[in-house]
């Protein structure tokens, strides 16, 4: 699960000072910190993904929600797979280093797909 936020690290403090949640993971996707939070003894998290990064977001993509993310092996097979299938997708593509494409359900919601 994604949730779009304007300053990662303050979320991120705000997660593990204030709620109680642990650090999991951080990355960086060019300039911009990514960070997994969630409960220390789970592994269930979801990544803090800056705004910015979502600058070329595809058409009804809601960055005022969470959204989930798919985490795949091999990308551009799921993308064929996907859009054989009749699923609406946004080409592969690369941002900040980080290789994903975004699909929509049949009511219009937006999901991600990245390589991992």
């Amino acid at each position: 699960m994604v949730l779009y936020v304007s300053d990662a690290e303050a979320c991120r403090r705000f997660w593990t000072g204030r709620v109680g949640r642990a650090e999991k993971d951080r990355s960086q996707a060019g300039p911009f910190l990514i960070v997994k939070v969630g409960f220390a003894d789970q592994g269930f998290a979801f990544e803090l993904v800056p705004l910015a990064l979502m600058k070329d977001k595809p058409d009804g993509l809601d960055s005022t929600t969470p959204s989930i993310a798919f985490h795949v092996e091999n990308l551009e097979a799921t993308h064929s797979t996907l859009t054989s299938r009749g699923v609406q997708a946004t080409e592969v593509g690369e941002h900040s280093g980080v290789a994903s494409f975004a699909f929509s359900d049949n009511e219009g919601r937006w999901f991600a797909a990245t390589h991992g």
